[in-house]
C-alpha cells in the first residue's frame, strides 16, 4: 500500500487524471457486474423456492404458469418429480425435482462465492481511485499558487 501511494506520487497530473478517470471506469464496471450477480441470486432463489413449492403440490392440481413475468396461461400439474431447468441460451433440461433443487443450490452457491470476489476487487479499485482522486487534488491544490 505505502508503495503504491510513493509510485502515485510520483505522477504526472495528466496520469494522476488518466489514472483516476480508469479507477472509475473500473469501479462502475465492477458495480454492474455486482448488480447483474445479485440480480442472478435473487432470482435463483425464487426458483428455488418455487421448486419447493411446487414439489408439494398434488398431482392433477390446476394452477397457473408464467410464459414470462407478466402473461400466466392455466395448466394442470402433471407430474411435480421432473422439472425443466434453464441452464443459459435457451437450453432447457429435464431433472429430477430433488437434481433441480440441487441445480439451483450449487448456481446460488457459486454466484455468492464470485460476489464475494468481486466484491473484495471493486473495493481495492475503489479505494485506488479514492486515493488517486486526494493525491491529484494536493497536485492541483500545488500548482494553482504557481500559476
Amino acid at each position: 500500500m505505502a508503495s503504491r501511494t510513493l509510485e502515485i506520487e510520483k505522477m504526472s497530473v495528466e496520469q494522476l487524471k488518466a489514472l483516476k478517470e480508469q479507477a472509475d471506469l473500473e469501479v462502475n464496471l465492477l458495480q454492474d457486474s455486482l448488480n447483474n450477480i445479485r440480480t442472478a441470486t435473487t432470482r435463483l432463489e425464487i426458483a428455488s423456492n418455487a421448486l419447493q413449492d411446487l414439489s408439494l403440490r398434488p398431482q392433477g392440481q390446476k394452477m397457473l404458469v408464467p410464459l414470462t413475468a407478466s402473461l400466466y396461461v392455466p395448466g394442470t400439474l402433471d407430474d411435480a418429480d421432473k422439472v425443466l431447468v434453464d441452464v443459459g441460451t435457451g437450453y432447457f433440461i429435464e431433472k429430477t425435482m430433488t437434481e433441480g433443487k440441487d441445480y439451483c443450490e450449487r448456481k446460488i452457491s457459486l454466484l455468492k462465492s464470485n460476489y464475494e470476489q468481486l466484491l473484495d476487487v471493486a473495493t481495492k479499485k475503489k479505494s485506488i481511485a479514492d486515493e488517486t482522486g486526494v493525491i491529484l487534488q494536493a497536485k492541483l491544490r500545488q500548482l494553482a499558487p504557481a500559476q
